[in-house]
Order: structure tokens, then sequence, then C-alpha cells
């Protein structure tokens, strides 16, 4: 095993290194979205059938490289001729950028249980079994990566370790083989406000309520200190600063997220449980040391404990948990040098067929 770690300085501004638009006058990037009706035995829950969507960015014929987010992610990772409305991941999704849909064919799911219809325990090795069933029924034999941040690396250990013979790397992003037991607190008591919404019947609020707590795990008390200033007496009460932004997250959560998916998939996190040994493709995992959910010592646990090649990365970054989306110059050059390898892999493996 390999291990290697970078600490890296916070950055002052968010870069935008790797994110050049697609050049003018250049064809349009091929994208496909469908949906696929899974049946699937979860592991806690029984048999089900799903409706699971998916959406492919770039060619057919190119390596594929499947790319997943938190538990709030979903199928759009990047913007596209065809799909123009935002991507949770457009700052890495892109012609010119670090997945790049020219280079390789992006495939993104929405998380099951996303859509609230299927109210059931859900556990991360069913979302990994889940989308291998989705590359059956696409005809894709195998991936040439796995890009996975936050729940979509824990699921992306998983895919490692249950269906290893069809990945070639992993590249698992502030996500660990565990839910640490301080973080499943937190989570715990963010369902707990949803509950307590809804014996009041007033669900929305109490997922508004869950997802400013998310929020507060997921930046750094550092981040508020630059941000927010002191509290303030309002209408005879006190009012502090950070109130209207958290309220701002809590309201656009409401408005797309069903308390029933928030309560299953958060579960699903908590119930994250894979031994890193039976896992043998090689695996870059990347690490924040500000990170409250996925402590950085869990990473290096992770790293080391690997049955195969393995690299830590480890970033400083103000944002916490969240630097995957906001540390937009490191994580671009972290992926760029992973698909780099992937790439110079699958040519070799082109060329010795070829013989």
């Amino acid at each position: 095993m390999s291990l290697a770690t970078r600490i890296a300085p916070p950055l002052s501004a968010p870069a935008h290194a790797g994110a050049a638009p697609a050049p003018a006058g250049a064809d349009p990037v091929a994208a496909e979205r469908g949906e696929l009706a899974l049946p699937l035995t979860l592991r806690h829950s029984g048999a089900h059938v799903f409706g699971l969507r998916y959406e492919l960015l770039g060619e057919a014929g190119l390596p594929v490289v499947f790319v997943a987010g938190g538990i709030s992610a979903h199928r759009h990772a990047g913007s596209s001729e065809a799909f123009a409305e935002p991507g949770w991941w457009d700052v890495q999704v892109g012609p010119g950028r670090a997945l790049d849909p020219t280079r390789h064919r992006l495939l993104a799911i929405d998380w099951i249980g996303a859509d609230g219809r299927v109210d059931a325990v859900i556990d991360p090795a069913d979302q990994a079994d889940a989308i291998a069933a989705v590359l059956d029924a696409l005809r894709i034999e195998s991936l040439a990566a796995f890009v996975g941040c936050s729940y979509g690396a824990m699921v992306g250990l998983q895919f490692a370790s249950r269906h290893g013979a069809r990945l070639q790397r992993l590249v698992a992003i502030s996500g660990a083989h565990r839910a640490h037991p301080y973080s499943s607190a937190w989570r715990a008591l963010q369902r707990r406000a949803v509950a307590l919404g809804a014996l009041q019947c007033d669900e929305s609020h109490g997922l508004a309520l869950a997802r400013q707590l998310a929020i507060l795990s997921y930046r750094t008390p550092e981040e508020f200190d630059e941000r927010f200033g002191a509290a303030q007496v309002v209408d005879g009460g006190v009012r502090v600063a950070a109130e209207g932004y958290l309220d701002h997250c809590g309201a656009q959560y409401v408005a797309r997220t069903s308390p029933v998916a928030f309560q299953r998939l958060s579960e699903s996190i908590d119930l994250q449980c894979v031994d890193p040994a039976t896992i043998h493709v090689p695996v870059l995992v990347v690490a924040v040391e500000e990170d409250r959910l996925v402590p950085l010592a869990d990473s290096i646990e992770l790293a080391q404990r690997l049955g195969g090649e393995s690299r830590i990365e480890t970033l400083s970054s103000r944002y916490g948990h969240d630097a995957f989306l906001k540390e937009e110059a490191d994580i671009a050059a972290l992926l760029s040098g992973a698909l780099r390898d992937v790439a110079a892999t699958t040519s070799s493996i082109a060329i010795e067929a070829a013989a």
C-alpha cells in the first residue's frame, strides 16, 4: 500500500481552475436521461421495486465514470445543452473541467429512496447494488472510475467491496468506511426534529430545522466567524446574524425534499459499515482536516486498511465537510490527476488487447 498525505492551505476565495467553458462552435455534448423499474431486495427491509432515474453525459464508447454526491445530490451533476438547468456539481462537470464529458462518459443517478415513495430502511450497500443493476440495464460492463463525495463516497466504498470486478478506480471524498458515532448522534437529532414537526402537523417546519442543524455540521466555526457578526435585538427578541442564512437553507431544502426521503437517506448514512480490507481496487481517499462529520482519523484508518493500492490527500478548508463543493481548484486538481491515471490504465489495456 502506498500512503501519501498532502496538506493544502485554505483558499482565501473560490478558484475556478479547470472550469473553462466549452470552445465556441463545439459540438453539443451527448446527454441522455431515463428511468428504470428495478426490483431490489434491500438488506433490512425486503423486496421492493424502485423507479430509478439516471443521466448520462458524454458519447457512448468513452470510459464511464460514475459521479455521486451527498444525500441531497441527484442524477443531474452538470448542465448541458440538452438539460440546461444547473447541476449540483457544475464547477467540476463539463467540457474543459475535471469531469469532462468529452473525455469520459459520466453516469449519475437519483438515490433509491430519494423520491420518498418507498418508506423503508435503505443501506448504502443497497445503493451499490442498485448501481450495479443500472449498469446491467444500460449494458455497461465496468466503470473506469467511481467518484463519490460524502454519502457518495460511502456508497463508492460499498461498490468497490461488493462489485470490485466492475471498477478500475475509486475516488472517495469526505466519506469513510463507517459512520462516526458523534456524527450519527447529530443526524439522529435532525430526524427527531422532523418527527416533532410531524407530531405538530408541520413536517415542513421540522424538515427545515433538520436541514439547518445539518448545515452547522457541514460547515465550520471559522467560516461563520468570517461571515456573520454579533446578535441584535429585534422586535423585543434577540436574533443572531446567521439565522437568515439558515432560514434560507431550510426553505430551499424543503422545496425539493420530502420528509420520508430525508429520514431514510439520513438513516442510511448511519448504517455505513464496510471492511476496507475487502476493497482491492486502487483508491484515492480525500479528507478535510476541519470535517466534523468524517474525522481525519477515520480517513487515515480507511486508507491504511484498504486491501489494495491507496493514497490519501488531506486538505484544509474553512468549509469543512462541504469542501468538495467549495474548494474548486484543489478538488479539480485531485480529480484530474486521478482520471489521468484511469486514462493511462485504459489505454494500456486497449493496447494489450490489440496486441
